[in-house]
């Protein structure tokens, strides 16, 4: 029977619960276990796809299309844990089934209420991650989004709180995350805060078996871990300090040196290998010790928001492993160029230009600008999903003379639609769930810069879209443009164009899939690592 890690956190948000998860999930699998990762979130929302990421991050897409919160990126990049839509539950979707059921009868005229109807429901859905046909997970962990306190999250801890009693004994084991501030006129820590946390958590019913102390730039001293420990109720060795660590791929390592996996593990009664980090620890030596650098340029419409691009940032850093390079990114605001800015003058520094996701038509003069100046001054470029549609805009209005060329999701009237509605989204009004979403079927053109990059013919990659490229324009860009068509997937009516190039230019590529989402650590993306070689060749012919 599978065993269960629920990780819970105080004090305030964003106090790092989904890349402690991530670490022990990774630490974990290093002793041989296989693990199972969950985000349960609190918010009413049945998913994160139709939120803003100004409100919310990115919204990151799993193979079976589930568009999900951005922490099941940490989970990737971190463990080889089957990512799902079992692995991200939002408090919408449980009350959405709920309602459902209740329509259909399934409770038997009982009246339906939070408790049992609605944690039945939650519990039902952490079965659910370690009893599907395609699991053989050891460990699940449960990360409940929010903070102890919040009035939306109480259903999911009522939820854990019941689902000690459903497990046999030392089947459970609660991790509770807050922050310590450090006073500076006081010039110490002070632990009040996650006393009154960890409090609120016991007054639902809830004993944490483990303490995590997020720490800012200080580490606990003895002194501060006796009192957590005296008044929380917790043992000395279950309190884990956790001071801000770069790079983020460390903090596994410190967590290690701190028995943080076999502290859970006694907990839950599992005994497991030795750990194997070796592969992990040398992927830190050359992360930490690069012998060049590279400069890249980042252009979207999302850039007020450190993790709207979270996974596309986390790519240049693997790509940068796989060069041994740091790439130093920046992201600029596409808006800028059609408010003046001049473009060449901006990116010049710059060894590589890359535009990203996102959609709707602010900024998308300043991108189309932007992928005219990388193609004419031959820098590096990489397209990422609407990267790629205007890619094709541009090369339409600038080589093949038609100055009103665009989206239909941008200009509905355009004359000349070089980017259209699939087929598939006609009709559709929906907002939420309806895009074309997750993994799908690309071949590649032999011969090609994809082609070379992947080193296969066939690849999978994954989607988040309604539009694309329009195949009545595909002749004249390939015969008047130089465009090269290397990727593709049959739609069987047509063939629905993956990966686009440029041949004459020394490296101009665009996917409309999201390479960034596969990419870790330990096997970057290979479209980001061709691209940020290109970028340091480039580097080397300016010098």
């Amino acid at each position: 029977m599978p065993k269960y890690v629920f990780v819970t956190g105080g004090v305030v948000s964003s106090v790092g619960k989904g890349v402690l998860a991530a670490s022990l999930g990774m630490l974990l699998e290093a002793r041989g276990l296989k693990v199972a990762m969950m985000k349960l979130d609190p918010y009413i929302n049945v998913d994160p796809g139709t939120m803003n990421p100004y409100e919310h991050g990115e919204v990151f897409v799993t193979d079976d299309g589930a568009e999900t919160d951005l922490d099941l990126g940490h989970y990737q990049r971190f463990t080889h844990a089957n990512l799902s839509q079992r692995s991200n539950i939002t408090t919408g979707r449980i009350y959405h089934s709920v309602i459902q059921k209740e329509r259909r009868g399934e409770y038997l005229g009982k009246t339906v209420q939070v408790v049992p109807h609605i944690t039945d429901e939650i519990k039902s859905h952490i079965r659910a991650l370690t009893t599907g046909a395609d699991s053989d997970a050891d460990i699940a962990i449960v990360e409940i989004g929010g903070t102890v306190g919040d009035i939306e999250g109480l259903p999911f801890l009522e939820a854990i709180r019941q689902f000690k009693f459903d497990v046999k004994p030392n089947d459970c084991c609660y991790i509770h995350v807050t922050w310590v501030p450090y006073i500076d006129a006081a010039g110490e820590l002070k632990t009040k805060p996650t006393q009154h946390s960890v409090r609120a958590l016991r007054d639902i019913g809830i004993q944490p078996n483990v303490i995590v102390l997020r720490t800012g730039k200080h580490r606990l001293g003895p002194d501060e871990i006796r009192k957590v420990a005296l008044f929380c109720d917790v043992y000395p060795k279950a309190i884990i300090s956790a001071e801000d660590i770069s790079p983020l791929y460390a903090i596994p390592i410190d967590l290690k040196k701190q028995d943080l996996d076999a502290t859970v593990l006694k907990i839950l009664h599992v005994t497991a290998a030795h750990s194997r980090l070796e592969q992990w620890e040398e992927m830190l030596r050359r992360m930490k010790a690069p012998s060049r650098h590279v400069r890249i340029a980042a252009v979207g419409k999302y850039t007020g928001h450190d993790d709207a691009y979270k996974s596309i940032n986390e790519a240049f850093v693997h790509a940068g492993i796989a060069n041994d390079c740091r790439v130093d990114y920046e992201w600029f605001d596409s808006e800028q160029f059609e408010n003046g800015a001049k473009v060449a003058e901006a990116l010049a520094p710059y060894d590589g230009v890359l535009i990203g996701p996102g959609f709707g038509g602010r900024g998308i003069e300043g991108k189309i600008e932007t992928v005219r100046y990388a193609r004419e001054a031959r820098v590096p470029f990489l397209g990422v999903c609407l990267g790629m549609q205007i890619a094709v805009i541009e090369l339409a209005r600038n080589k093949l003379g038609l100055p009103k060329a665009n989206s239909t999701e941008m200009a509905p009237d355009t004359p000349d639609p070089v980017i259209s509605l699939l087929s598939e989204q006609r009709g559709v009004t929906d907002m939420g769930g309806t895009m074309r979403l997750g993994q799908y079927r690309c071949d590649l053109k032999p011969g090609t810069r994809a082609f070379a990059a992947y080193g296969e013919k066939t690849i999978h990659e994954r989607h988040r879209h309604r539009y694309e490229f329009n195949n009545i324009y595909r002749e004249r860009l390939e015969a008047e443009a130089g465009l090269v068509v290397s990727g593709t997937h049959n739609l069987g009516e047509h063939e629905l164009v993956e990966i686009a190039e440029l041949p004459d230019h020394p490296w101009f590529c665009a996917s409309q899939f999201h390479p960034e989402f596969k990419s870790t650590p330990l096997a970057p993306q290979p479209l980001f690592r061709a691209f940020i070689k290109a970028a340091l060749e480039h580097a080397a012919s300016r010098i």
